[in-house]
């Protein structure tokens, strides 16, 4: 490899380290993205320019580049906000089984030429191999789960464990004989097995686990990616590889202590008998209801009101009259802040996200732990599509899927509304006994509809 093109790729590497950094803060996080983009895109052209490397099949690569690039535009232009989880596991999937693929193509090439290598080697292509698979079947399982192509329940059946562990063990026979003595047909067949492994491992969960184990999907690829890496030389793909990798963990393990729950607890909780999701029944009680004429009233002459905002609110896409009703607010002398739980949504980061689309100061966003011991001295809280997140059961009933989830304290402030369509349960499939509360008074409807409605009302008054 020239200088040059290790100096480019260095200069890549060091990019994507900054555009993870800037990717940390909302104010930087545009700037972080677009500077990863340029960086993989001259990565991808270097090869291009490298006249040793006598690349092949330029023609088809070229179309190849183009077809993905159009899928991708077109993707990131046309998905809406609320799907923005179901991209993400396509994608994350798309990558795993990519790196998959090439360490398989690197290995028949090796085979076919006679060429040897250190048992390492062939280890990190095993690696590869199975864990890319798995990366794509379970991605793959976990978009259909949120697209809503399968049930969201956990799928179990009789002898899954067993042949969880079958699976598994098949996997680590194969990867060591792999390393010692490569195959083709033996990598073939660890590739089937990791796409079997990666089923088995997301069937069983449910609910709102499935974002966890897309962040945790993501690791994986990651982790492929960088064995990939060692596997072809290329320290660029190493150091991205490594980057999604440990990023990925870290963001599974924050996003499993935000729920309160471990990580194996979210993977294998249903092959021990328990379940992900409950049983997602809409409930026949009582509840006080109320018009937007006099939820107007109980905002436009409230001192302190908290905004939780959740994914029904991105549903809706009743973001910009959201924002609209607390700058209302804001000029009658409200003191009007957003509470964001870490899993607000289905994906970390989501509500942040919806809420700068409209163009909502980011200070007025606060963080769950930042913003809980506020909720005593509220007069309101406005609840706009979320429901688990604010669920008492969450604290009072063990055996509850949420039990043991952090929860914003809405219960603690004096008056609650809670917009809702209907009286379904949210994505865990539980009753929230907050609806049934003697302070909470319900707003039905459609939230871009009852916002409007409710905006209106206050303009009013």
């Amino acid at each position: 490899m020239p200088t040059w093109i290790q100096l480019v790729f260095l200069a890549c590497g060091v990019c994507f380290i900054l555009a993870l950094k800037g990717l940390s803060g909302p104010k930087t996080a545009r700037n972080g993205n677009i500077l990863g983009a340029i960086a993989a895109v001259v990565a991808c052209l270097m090869p291009f320019f490298w006249s040793d490397l006598h690349l092949r099949h330029v023609p088809l690569i070229i179309i190849a580049i183009a077809i993905g690039t159009i899928g991708g535009v077109y993707g990131a232009r046309t998905v809406q906000m609320t799907q923005m989880p179901q991209m993400v596991a396509l994608f994350n999937g798309v990558g795993g089984g990519a790196a998959a693929l090439v360490a398989l193509l690197e290995l028949h090439e090796h085979v076919s030429a006679d060429i040897h290598e250190n048992w390492f080697v062939w280890a990190a292509t095993a690696f590869t191999i199975v864990v890319g698979a798995t990366s794509f079947a379970g991605s793959a399982i976990t978009f259909a789960k949120l697209q809503d192509l399968m049930t969201s329940r956990p799928v179990v059946f009789p002898g899954l464990r067993y042949l969880f562990g079958i699976t598994l063990g098949a996997a680590v026979v194969l990867s060591v004989r792999l390393a010692i003595a490569p195959s083709v047909w033996l990598a073939v067949l660890l590739g089937l097995i990791g796409l079997l492994f990666g089923l088995l491992l997301v069937l069983p969960v449910g609910g709102a686990d499935v974002p966890i184990v897309i962040s945790l999907l993501n690791a994986f690829t990651g982790l492929t990616v960088a064995a990939g890496g060692y596997v072809l030389s290329n320290v660029l793909l190493l150091i991205a590889g490594t980057l999604v990798g440990a990023s990925g963990t870290f963001l599974t393990l924050l996003m499993a202590r935000a729920m309160g729950r471990s990580v194996a607890n979210i993977l294998f909780g249903a092959l021990k008998g328990g379940s992900t999701l409950g049983a997602g029944v809409a409930s026949d009680r009582p509840v006080k209801s109320v018009n937007p004429e006099d939820a107007a009233i109980m905002l436009g002459y409230a001192d302190r009101v908290i905004i939780v905002p959740g994914y029904g609110l991105a549903v809706a896409q009743a973001q910009h009259s959201l924002r609209e009703l607390v700058d209302v607010l804001g000029e009658r002398g409200v003191q009007v802040d957003y509470a964001i739980h870490p899993v607000a949504g289905r994906m970390p980061g989501h509500m942040n996200v919806l809420l700068a689309e409209a163009q909502v100061p980011y200070e007025q966003l606060r963080e769950m732990d930042e913003i809980n011991g506020d909720f005593t001295d509220t007069d309101v809280v406005l609840i706009v599509g979320a429901n688990d997140v604010v669920n008492p059961a969450a604290k009072s009933t063990p055996g509850a899927p949420i039990y043991g989830m952090p929860i914003l304290n809405a219960d603690e402030a004096r008056q609650i509304i809670f917009m809702k369509r209907s009286m379904r349960p949210g994505f865990a499939g539980i009753e929230n006994e907050l609806l049934f509360d003697e302070k909470t008074s319900l707003l039905f409807g459609d939230a871009k509809d009852s916002m409007g409605k409710l905006l209106n009302a206050v303009k009013a008054l």
